[in-house]
């Protein structure tokens, strides 16, 4: 009994450290995709102020561990993934994996959510989309900065003309316009968008998707904020979060404030 007790204590007394352990920083910075309803939007009523379903389940993670969340909508979703690169941000609310971007950025495990991205035509002027090739001698438009998955993403810029703008609007537009053939954008996020638009009849979207990604929380490796303790902290909360589906009451409720809200 002795040995054991002497050779559990150390291990106890780490994991006792652990789990008292202050998180390095009270208040962590956080941005994301304005163009990504219901997870995240700019709040047309509070000018610079980022909002959405991402948001507040952060902020539920974070909150039992006494961090404060400072949200920032700094722009487009370009220039967030510009500001998380040289740590002018602490985290992003929702990213794909890349190749690009693990290069500065830390992904929290697991993914608190899967994307489907749909391939957007307008109705009536649908087209057989089985895979990939079938989107060649076709012109498609999706959000400056967007990913789709490494695998897409290397396919479509080899063998597709996308063509890439600031707001997902344009996009759509471009589509009724005839300027493009399809429109680029996740499945959740088309429908709340186009809904609020007054605009759901007028696109469906193709039935297969071009790709299913994971969508996960990630940290600046320029953040302060970074260290390994806090991640798992931070990872522990979000398991157990995912796990209870929490989330998907979440993505419920936002998906209401916003497909109510006055265009």
């Amino acid at each position: 009994m002795r040995v054991v007790i002497a050779v559990l204590l150390p291990a106890l007394m780490i994991f006792c450290t652990h789990g008292a352990a202050a998180p390095p920083c009270k208040i962590l910075t956080a941005s994301g995709n304005p163009e990504y309803p219901p997870l995240l939007w700019e709040d047309d009523r509070v000018p610079g102020h980022l909002t959405g379903a991402a948001i507040a389940f952060l902020a539920e993670i974070l909150e039992p561990l006494g961090v404060k969340l400072d949200v920032q909508s700094p722009g487009s979703w370009a220039r967030v993934q510009r500001l998380a690169r040289v740590g002018e941000l602490d985290m992003i609310a929702g990213a794909f994996i890349t190749s690009e971007r693990i290069q500065y950025m830390d992904y929290l495990l697991p993914p608190y959510m899967h994307l489907p991205t749909s391939v957007w035509v307008p109705a009536g002027e649908t087209f057989t989309y089985r895979h990939w090739p079938d989107l060649e001698n076709k012109r498609g438009s999706t959000l400056i900065g967007n990913s789709f998955g490494q695998g897409f993403d290397r396919y479509a810029e080899q063998n597709l003309e996308i063509i890439k703008v600031r707001t997902i609007e344009q996009s759509f537009e471009m589509a009724l316009a005839g300027r493009v053939d399809y429109v680029l954008y996740e499945r959740l996020q088309g429908q709340v968008k186009l809904q609020r638009l007054g605009m759901a009849r007028k696109f469906v979207p193709l039935d297969v998707p071009v790709s299913n990604e994971g969508l996960f929380f990630t940290f600046s490796k320029n953040s302060p904020c970074n260290t390994f303790e806090f991640r798992e902290l931070i990872a522990d909360r979000l398991y157990t979060l995912v796990q209870s589906g929490r989330l998907d009451e979440i993505i419920k409720e936002y998906a209401a404030r916003y497909m109510y809200l006055r265009p």
